[in-house]
């Protein structure tokens, strides 16, 4: 880069920094400007030096978190780490207008998928993986693998070897409480594999989180941590009734009646107390409740499907706990013969208590008992380990449906890797295969990064994205109500303390909004994001320009969530009921639906369905629940009695004033003295539940017979 390019660089820098930061509106915008401008500069200079020696430099490979957070320091040199050298497909213009084209009705290859030979023209030929190995071993980097069909190299080596290899600094950067390493600027390749390599996955430890969310406990949604799960010793303790009637609540200041005095009143909500485990929803209440059981009648089950299922580590009794809560709501025992556990490598955190792993095993199940289920086991959450899970069970084929619940941020994933994670979504999709992901459960992001984001991989064209409800059930397990999930939470007494006046939070929900952090064709990956993945075909009618988030929901909500059952080692029983919620819940549930309408396609002498969000879009009434505000009458109002006299809150004021209608209710924790709290249900913060689309549910939830129905001989 010239120095008159790199002056009009820096100039349009900080325009674009100046407009950004009057958005953010913090404190801290300067700190973040002046780590912008360093990374920048630091850019600029490695960029040098890749020109200089000859190399090829990597854009859009340094994570947007090191231009802000802090640096803690130098990764130790001698720790030895992993990365992966993704190489260039072939032809990519032309792979990506076939891959429009299968799902094109108007196209001759309209659903004609690709098996996984048939990739071979897009794929790295043998030569081009030798030449990368070449280059990586001639830094002293050790071969670990080279993945199916040459798609990457994957090598092993100290810190001090890979930052000389790829002409980086690794350092360690505090990312909320984390500390994750990160490399400071791009990476520079030299030689021949310069231009045979599209990506450079781990440098950075970036990880994937699972969204799931126990039901919350007041004391620790206090302290601000995820909430310990509910445990019973039997389903049966559960109700399907999550909301009974309504009550009011009298509380003072160290419980003997000093002022402050707080009357409250309105719905409660059904949660544990001391005799009762609350509510939480079981097999046959969601199966009646979405008509999956006219599915079953029909002997649509999800038979001759796969449903694979990426979690990473593994569970020692995950097959134990599944049969036993099979066991105890009729559904088919899971054998060698419809149960299979791959690990993509060797995984030294097998262990019992993986609650993701029994929360998709056991609802998957649930939803398609007659599908086969492939438990697919990276041996770590780490991008790399993913990302390569994931192309095994594209590439060999491993499941009919990929159901992934797990999420990272796109705001601080890197486009290379966010690119990456997209590319194995969109092979998945040419051969048929239909990957969803998990929405995430924090709405927009806001509280964590100051600015909204989305997540990945669900942030994908070629994915689908599955957000989250809440669901209330009548008596007869028709569905009550269903809203969009978001939970906000206010204190009105704890243990002799009556805030005054009170406070809301928000605790949790689905996640969307639009992809707008995968930056391309600039040098650096500003704070702020400039461009996201391009709206893709079966979006036109949504408005603006970039992917779109969620393209479907189902149940999700922590406080109207759905039973598991899993070992506790050291507990007795050691298994136990708990009731667990979150994107996490719905993922796999929609991924079991799903299986079932490839089976009806196929029924009917059709084809497989592929990727399910272009159908999504254009489904016929009656096929799909249109989520929309709910309200109540009976929404919870209160006093509080000081010595200024007596305030009256109405309800959205003690919601905290969500925008629209929402639904509230007392919660009544049982095991501290004198504690109440409100909850706020259908209050998504920054985004908004509507009829049609919208960024909280998609187009909706499934009404399961109808839906799957439709595909009949599709």
């Amino acid at each position: 880069m010239s120095e008159k390019q790199q002056a009009h660089t820096l100039t349009n820098f900080r325009h674009f920094i100046k407009l950004d930061f009057i958005k953010l509106d913090r404190p801290y915008g300067m700190a973040v400007i002046v780590a912008a401008i360093a990374f920048l500069i630091c850019a600029m200079t490695s960029r040098g030096l890749a020109a200089s020696t000859g190399g090829r430099v990597v854009e859009g490979s340094t994570p947007a978190f090191v231009t802000a957070a802090k640096n803690l320091g130098r990764e130790d040199g001698t720790k030895v780490i992993e990365v992966s050298l993704w190489l260039q497909v072939h032809d990519r213009s032309e792979f990506d207008a076939l891959a429009h084209s299968l799902y094109d009705p108007a196209s001759a290859n309209y659903r004609h998928w690709l098996k996984a030979k048939d990739l071979a023209r897009f794929a790295p030929t043998a030569q081009e993986a030798e030449t990368v190995r070449q280059f990586l071993a001639a830094h002293n980097l050790k071969i670990v693998k080279t993945g199916p069909q040459n798609f990457y190299v994957r090598a092993r080596g100290t810190v001090s070897d890979v930052e000389t290899a790829f002409q980086v600094q690794l350092n360690n950067y505090q990312v909320g409480g984390k500390t994750i390493r990160a490399n400071a600027s791009d990476p520079s390749i030299e030689g021949p594999a310069a231009e045979l390599v599209r990506a450079v996955a781990g440098l950075d430890s970036a990880e994937f989180e699972h969204p799931l969310v126990a039901r919350p406990s007041l004391t620790s949604s206090l302290s601000g941590e995820k909430a310990a799960a509910v445990g019973a010793a039997s389903a049966d303790f559960f109700s399907s009734q999550c909301f009974t009637g309504t009550e009011t609540e009298t509380f003072s200041t160290n419980n003997d009646g000093e002022l402050p005095i707080a009357t409250y009143s309105g719905n409660k909500l059904n949660l544990a107390s001391l005799t009762s485990a609350g509510c939480a929803y079981t097999p046959p209440e969601i199966q009646a409740a979405y008509n999956l059981t006219g599915l079953y009648k029909e002997g649509y089950d999800g038979a001759g499907q796969t449903i694979a299922i990426v979690d990473w580590c593994g569970s020692s009794t995950i097959q134990a706990d599944a049969n036993a809560f099979s066991t105890k709501f009729g559904l088919p025992q899971l054998n060698s013969s419809n149960f299979a556990i791959t690990y993509t490598a060797p995984s030294q955190c097998i262990a019992a208590d993986q609650p993701e792993i029994n929360i998709d095993v056991e609802w998957a199940h649930t939803i398609a008992p007659g599908a086969n289920i492939n438990l697919v086991v990276p041996p770590s959450s780490s991008d790399q380990d993913v990302d390569q899970a994931e192309f095994d069970v594209v590439n060999y084929g491993l499941g009919n449906v990929l159901s992934g619940s797990y999420a990272s941020t796109e705001l601080y994933t890197s486009t290379t890797e966010l690119e990456t994670e997209s590319l194995i979504s969109e092979i998945g999709a040419v051969e048929g295969i239909s990957t969803n992901f998990a929405s995430g459960d924090e709405g927009t992001y806001f509280f964590q990064f100051f600015r909204q984001t989305v997540s990945a991989p669900a942030d994908s064209p070629w994915a689908t994205a599955v957000g989250g409800v809440t669901l209330a059930l009548n008596s007869d397990n028709s569905i009550a109500w269903q809203a969009g999930w978001g939970n906000n939470e206010t204190v009105l007494a704890e243990e002799g303390t009556v805030p005054d006046p009170p406070q809301s939070s928000f605790i949790g929900g689905s996640g969307g909004g639009a992809s707008e952090c995968v930056t391309k064709n600039v040098r650096f990956r500003p704070p702020l994001c400039t461009g996201g993945f391009a709206k893709p075909d079966y979006q036109a009618n949504l408005p603006g320009e970039n992917r779109l988030l969620p393209d479907v929901s189902w149940l999700a909500d922590p406080f109207t969530g759905a039973a598991i059952l899993i070992s506790v080692p050291g507990q007795v029983p050691e298994q136990l009921w708990k009731v667990y919620g979150g994107t996490s819940l719905a993922t796999p549930m929609f991924s079991a639906l799903w299986a079932i309408a490839n089976q009806e396609a196929l029924a009917g002498g059709g084809a497989p369905l592929g990727q399910a969000a272009p159908y999504l879009y254009s489904m016929p009434a009656g096929t799909i629940h249109d989520i929309v505000p709910v309200g109540s009458k009976t929404n919870v109002t209160g006093t509080i009695q000081d010595a200024n006299g007596t305030t009256n809150y109405a309800a959205a004021r003690l919601a905290g004033n969500p925008v629209g209608s929402f639904v509230s209710a007392l919660w009544d924790y049982p095991s501290l003295e004198s504690t109440l709290a409100l909850i706020t249900f259908g209050a998504d913060f920054g985004l908004k539940t509507t009829s049609g689309w919208d960024n909280v549910t998609g187009v909706g939830t499934p009404n399961a017979k109808k839906f799957a129905d439709y595909f009949f001989g599709k």
